[in-house]
């Protein structure tokens, strides 16, 4: 007898773009959620034509890094920018059970669709947010990839020899790991929901995943 995957029925929407946020997404997708990946009708996700590869896939606009991120999930484009992609996404958001999203720290609110928003019409809604440096504080807004994380957590100066200073790591292991944290995070949520109903936001900084990843050194 097939046992029914962990997250079988968990409606999950994706506003996530490049690594972190759609490496989380693809956690649950790969244990059973139905993962809508939510993309900008102009271009979508940037993965699709990203690295130096040129491949058949990468043509077709399906490259290495964006199947390695989004496999078992579903794709839509929607402008979250406009007033009525807002409301097709507070629709949608109604029957969820999770929204996870990566654009710059209270983008979502200014367009109507943060937490706090979505809650009122959905209280056991799960609302994760990834970004660099967290959603207080002064770079709360500051774009970050892997690479500056890296720099800016002091990881990149335990990397490397006396010879070659600090170096980045080969992998973008920030993002990866940040992925994991927001996933288990969700995880944590939706267990506790079981017991008291309610949803809750979770906020997830990649900085902060570097810095518990360098626990000992720090």
């Amino acid at each position: 007898m097939d046992l029914e995957q962990a997250f079988s029925g968990v409606k999950v929407l994706a506003v996530a773009r490049i690594v972190a946020a759609p490496f989380a997404a693809y956690q649950l997708a790969m244990h059973g959620a139905d993962v809508i990946h939510v993309e900008h009708p102009d271009g979508g996700d940037s993965s699709r034509t990203s690295g130096n590869l040129t491949t058949p896939f990468h043509e077709a606009q399906m490259a290495h890094n964006f199947l390695a991120y989004n496999a078992n999930k579903r794709s839509m484009t929607l402008a979250i920018s406009t007033p009525a992609g807002q409301e097709v996404f507070r629709r949608m958001a109604g029957k969820a059970d999770v929204v996870i999203e990566n654009l710059r720290g209270g983008t979502m609110a200014r367009y109507g669709l943060g937490y706090e928003n979505l809650k009122k019409a959905n209280p056991r809604i799960i609302f994760c947010s990834v970004t660099g440096y967290g959603q207080s504080g002064p770079k709360k807004s500051d774009p970050a990839i892997d690479g500056v994380i890296q720099a800016v957590s002091g990881m990149m100066s335990i990397t490397g020899t006396p010879q070659t200073g600090p170096l980045k790591s080969g992998s973008t292991i920030v993002d990866y790991t940040t992925g994991y944290a927001a996933a288990l995070a969700i995880a944590i949520a939706l267990y506790q929901r079981t017991r008291t109903g309610k949803g809750q936001a979770i906020d997830v900084a990649m900085l902060e995943t570097a810095m518990t990843m360098m626990g000992g050194e720090v």
